[in-house]
């Protein structure tokens, strides 16, 4: 049961780092990304293929973390001149073309046959028993630096020009400053830390095949950020635990109704979680932490 917990909590952190990186993208600059999904592949294949030749896993995250970003520069050069619909379709075009990549290009990836044998985060360093639990304790530093990078820069004068980007765009071009420019920065953090998410990833699994980064995980990280509250650090930890808390926990409800299929079950699973976002946006529109109004969402940090 500690170990089944101790999944759980790893999986949660995982998704907690995607879902910062998201946060900051839409809640405090106002970009809308489908392809959230397409950054956290290219961070895990990044690491893994670095270091199963034997490059050093900081190395490789590292690595993983700065491609990331790098793959989000054209994306935002090309889309966001072009205005915020733009984005929102090239970054899903973007992570279903990551997403064929990996499938076609056998001779790089091994295609749907995955690649095995990732070095494991830990492993030859401490007890086998103790590495899950190591790697939570290491995922949560990291989720607890993003959160104080991501705290420091939204109120950094950087912040406060993405914020106002987010509120009013066209008064931020009358100040004389490039939207374009911060709001391109601003994707590539949020890349990065999904880049640097899936190579924690990848080597927490020690397996990873292309089929793990369906557009789903995008709309699932979306839902995260809905239901704790856009805009809002705290909604973001909230709306992550209660969504993997729910997909997790809703696997026992088979043990319940017995006469459940799987098929069917996910179906119900679907269907609970769809409920849900309706209600959230009927009586709670700006989340469950989310501002009722549009005040700074740093002031609910």
């Amino acid at each position: 049961m500690e170990g089944y917990l101790i999944a759980i909590s790893i999986s949660v952190l995982i998704y907690l780092l995607m879902a910062s990186g998201l946060a900051l993208q839409y809640g405090f600059t106002g970009l809308v990304n489908f392809g959230h999904v397409g950054f956290f592949a290219i961070g895990s294949y990044t690491s893994a293929l670095l270091a199963l030749k034997g490059v050093p896993i900081p190395v490789s995250l590292a690595a993983a973390t700065a491609l990331a970003a790098l793959a989000a520069y054209p994306l935002g050069m090309v889309s966001l001149r072009l205005g915020g619909d733009y984005l929102a379709i090239v970054t899903l075009g973007f992570s279903e073309a990551v997403r064929m990549t990996l499938q076609t290009e056998e001779w790089l990836t091994r295609g749907m046959h995955g690649l095995p044998g990732i070095p494991r985060l830990f492993a030859g360093w401490v007890d086998p028993k103790m590495i899950d639990l190591c790697i939570f304790l290491l995922l949560l530093a990291v989720c607890a630096a993003v959160f104080l990078l991501i705290h420091h820069i939204i109120r950094s004068p950087f912040g406060r020009v993405i914020e106002a980007i987010r509120d009013n765009e066209v008064a931020v071009r009358a100040l004389g400053k490039n939207p374009a420019q911060f709001k391109t920065r601003s994707l590539m953090i949020g890349a990065g830390i999904a880049g640097l998410a899936g190579g924690l990833q990848a080597h927490y699994l020690t397996f990873i095949s292309p089929e793990q980064y369906v557009p789903l995980i995008t709309f699932y990280i979306w839902i995260a950020l809905v239901l704790g509250g856009v805009g809002s650090l705290r909604g973001v930890i909230i709306g992550t635990v209660l969504l993997v808390g729910f997909l997790e926990g809703s696997r026992f409800l088979r043990d319940i109704f017995t006469g459940v299929s799987e098929v069917q079950l996910a179906s119900v699973r679907i269907w609970i979680i769809g409920m849900a976002l309706i209600c959230v946006v009927l009586y709670r529109p700006q989340g469950l932490f989310g501002k009722s109004s549009g005040k700074s969402a740093r002031g609910s940090n």
